[in-house]
């Protein structure tokens, strides 16, 4: 199974391949995912373990907890791909390339294929998906996506306006209710190339269509 952390680190991005059945994270050099410019990590901070198919983590009685789409866990919680986790100041992307759509075994080879496309989107859904991203592609080593409020500032619009557009990128996307849903919805928009590096760096939304299948 081919999975692996994108870690986030004041010097930089790394690509950290996960195998065998442990793998510990935290500031001691002992770890396999070393997070040692970070002072509010740990020295033993979290392991994540693998059980067959499926990776799972689990915070080991950290000083600031670990984090997982925005929600700190407190017993081990399943991965799947494209979740987001905080560890003390530290931002980690687990990654399955396998299943990277987030699908499970039981699911059918047609929906897989299909759940790689971006959905149908409206020219307004497009251009608050990426103002919700843009921050992703900035310098800040750990970026979040925007606020609603930014959002509705930026389209000129109510709060109330762009939470409504949101709830309708958590169905279309499929983002479930638990947890942090706008980075979710951030991470799956990028992965599924619904708003790309382009649109976000250009900042113009209004002048590229809506995504299709």
């Amino acid at each position: 199974m081919s999975c692996h952390l994108e870690v986030w680190k004041p010097s930089g991005r790394a690509l950290i391949a996960l195998t065998g059945h442990r793998v510990t994270v935290g500031k001691a050099s002992t770890n396999v995912v070393q997070l040692s410019d970070d002072k509010t990590v740990s020295r033993l901070h979290a392991v994540l373990e693998n059980f067959g198919r499926d990776w799972s983590v689990r915070d080991l009685g950290s000083r600031n907890g670990t984090f997982v789409n925005g929600e700190r866990i407190f017993a081990e919680r399943v991965l799947r791909s494209g979740y987001e986790l905080r560890i003390g100041n530290s931002r980690l992307i687990f990654w399955d390339m396998e299943r990277a759509d987030g699908t499970t075994d039981d699911d059918e080879t047609e929906t897989v294929a299909i759940g790689q496309f971006p959905p149908r989107l409206t020219p307004r859904e497009l251009e608050v998906l990426v103002i919700l991203c843009r921050p992703l592609v900035s310098d800040n080593p750990f970026p979040a996506p925007a606020s609603v409020n930014r959002m509705a500032c930026e389209l000129f619009v109510t709060q109330a306006a762009i939470k409504q557009h949101l709830q309708n990128l958590y169905d279309k996307f499929a983002i479930p209710a638990e947890g942090e849903r706008r980075v979710r919805l951030a991470n799956e928009a990028i992965r599924r190339a619904a708003v790309t590096r382009a649109m976000l760096l250009g900042g113009d939304a209004s002048r590229h269509e809506a995504a299709t299948p």
